[in-house]
């Protein structure tokens, strides 16, 4: 019969925890498991335990390592603790040893008043709740769907039941009540109707780098669907999400509009629409369309609304791409432009919660299959279950009379040659580097092999300060838009982050986890296959290569850290998150273990989109 719902749910929280707490807080102290004499072998599985130390509590934790990772992506078993008062060892279960391991964060943490520390330990323990609940959930209701595994673009989006990976809670959802998850969550395959308003276009702002304007890209919506829209005149109709919608009703700006008549609220129209992995993008497979809203929730860290400097920065960002001429020069890289925007202003304030984005669909029927995001590929599977890209190469391998490890190889570079290559390119030939994490990337493997790469998400863009003039000259726009220039050096921290470590490490880990072929061997192809882009990059690409090279160490956003803070980052001024540092395994001895200490608490906060 297999676990419950809830202890998958249970070891994917702990998995999602630990690899956060052992990557930014302490590495452990590591030990084959036949080292140990305190305890018997027999109780570990796998053949290394790390073991942690908890001072405050006088107390230890020993973890059964299943898999050890050459990236920092290990696989855990049992946890046991050290009993002092009865001075043995004893097992324990995951939450347990997560919320022993929350109290000692918040216990090491420095330069925070007392009352302050526990407000935040109790908020951080309620998401670490929440978001175990909302898993197990999750698990529960889709662990029979054989549509986790269907190769259609909203299947593999809506596939994703543990979430990040590398986030200790990935699957709060604060904000949203338990029957609006299962109508407006992803996961469980809900499909709805828009919201719409009809409001008077003196109050409406908008732009469009598309054909059309983004009014009329709201009412093609409804074309198919409805008889007549007999709009009257000098009145747009806003689209919005149901959650956006109820709580705009609820504001007194929007209620003062609705008496003036400025705003007259329609209700649900239209055609339906899925949520995408990201909750509140929404895709309808007729639609040209996707459609990215501001709602009331809390994902992750961060409230999900969309700003007003972001609204600009999709469009300029699409006339700047558009500009360059990469697209054409580069058809296997692809990215998913934000072309046009639509919202009301309201008295005294920047953004009145209308914003709405407009997305390019790429995938009509027809177009749709194969198109897997890489945090759906790179998932760990459900127990008895293969990985989406294990089932992929043992296809391949089986079609082709290969072996696993060759077909590997080949899958691997060409990966490299559409998803990475490209994105650095772009980066050295134009200052454009992208927040290319594992949820932001798709790949086209209707063939078996990566053919296509996509790149989604118009908060994800970093220009080059250093190329700030002939980038402005080139797309005057710009100017507008001053908050997407950045210092190269930061953009080299984000970059290598999201690009390398986030994305590209995960994909060299489950070929490991999934004993396709030795991680070290994918890290020594990389290696090569940097060393031969670095001869043919001249901008500022050729540092950040050169960094991953030689450099021992490596950025790395601490997702765990941010949240014990309680940072909001995509709200926080300046976009704020913290930043640390691991060891870089493309160097030297890729098995060693990352260095560190409880000290990484005091991390420097560092700004800049995270």
């Amino acid at each position: 019969m297999g676990p419950s719902a809830r202890a998958i749910a249970e070891q994917a929280s702990f998995q999602a925890f630990l690899h956060g707490y052992l990557q930014e807080v302490d590495p452990g102290d590591w030990q084959t498991a036949s080292q140990r004499t305190q305890d018997p072998t027999g109780r570990f599985s796998g053949p290394w335990v790390c073991e942690l130390t908890l001072n405050s509590q006088r107390s230890r934790l020993a973890i059964d390592i299943v898999y050890r990772s050459a990236l920092g992506r290990h696989r855990y078993g049992k946890v046991r603790q050290w009993l002092s008062g009865r001075h043995c060892w004893a097992d324990i279960d995951p939450f347990q040893a997560m919320c022993l391991l929350a109290r000692e964060l918040y216990a090491l943490s420095g330069g925070m008043v007392p009352e302050l520390r526990k407000l935040r330990e109790l908020e951080f323990l309620h998401r670490l709740t929440d978001s175990y609940g909302v898993m197990t959930r999750y698990v529960e209701h889709r662990r029979n769907d054989c549509r986790l595994l269907a190769n259609r673009f909203i299947d593999s989006e809506q596939s994703l039941l543990f979430g990040h990976t590398a986030h200790p809670t990935p699957k709060s959802r604060q904000g949203m009540s338990e029957w609006q998850q299962h109508a407006y969550a992803p996961e469980l395959t809900g499909r709805f109707q828009l919201h719409y308003f009809l409001v008077h276009r003196d109050c409406v702002l908008e732009d469009s780098d598309g054909p059309l304007p983004a009014s009329t890209m709201a009412e093609s919506l409804l074309q198919d669907s409805q008889a007549s829209l007999n709009l009257p005149d000098n009145h747009v109709l806003i689209p919005a999400h149901p959650l956006q919608a109820q709580w705009l009703m609820t504001q007194p700006g929007v209620l003062d509009a609705i008496a003036q008549g400025l705003i007259h609220p329609l209700g649900s129209l239209g055609p339906e629409f899925s949520a995408t992995s990201s909750v509140r993008t929404v895709y309808c497979e007729q639609a040209e369309w996707m459609l990215k809203f501001s709602i009331p929730v809390k994902v992750t860290n961060s409230l999900r609304i969309n700003k007003a400097h972001e609204l600009k920065a999709g469009v300029v960002m699409s006339r700047l791409l558009r500009q360059t001429g990469f697209g054409e020069a580069e058809p296997g890289f692809r990215i998913l432009q934000d072309p046009a925007y639509l919202t009301v202003m309201l008295p005294g304030l920047t953004e009145s919660g209308f914003e709405v984005i407009f997305r390019n669909n790429p995938f009509p029927p027809g177009q749709d299959q194969g198109v897997i995001s890489i945090a759906a590929l790179t998932q760990d599977p459900l127990p008895g279950r293969n990985s989406r890209l294990l089932d992929l190469i043992e296809g391949l391998a089986l079609n082709e009379n290969r072996s696993l490890a060759a077909v590997s190889r080949d899958w691997f570079q060409q990966y490299l040659s559409c998803a990475i290559g490209p994105a650095l390119r772009l980066y050295d030939e134009h200052g454009i580097a992208l927040e290319a994490h594992q949820q932001n990337s798709l790949l086209d493997v209707s063939g078996g092999y990566p053919r296509c790469y996509y790149y989604r998400d118009n908060q994800g863009y970093y220009l080059s300060e250093s190329l700030r003039g002939p980038l402005t000259e080139q797309c005057t726009d710009l100017k507008e838009t001053p908050e997407l220039f950045y210092r190269d050096a930061m953009i080299r921290d984000r970059f290598c982050y999201y690009l390398i470590v986030n994305q590209l490490f995960s994909v060299i880990a489950r070929f490991g986890i999934d004993d396709l072929i030795p991680e070290t061997l994918l890290i020594q192809q990389f290696r090569h296959f940097l060393h031969a882009e670095h001869s043919r990059l001249h901008g500022p690409a050729q540092a950040l290569v050169k960094s991953l090279l030689e450099d021992s160490r490596l950025p790395y956003k601490g997702n765990l850290l941010t949240r014990v803070n309680d940072v909001d980052e995509l709200n926080a001024e300046l976009e704020m998150a913290v930043y640390t540092s691991i060891a870089n395994p493309l160097r030297g001895d890729t098995r060693a273990t990352p260095k560190g200490s409880t000290a990484a608490l005091a991390v420097e906060v560092s700004h800049g989109v995270a």
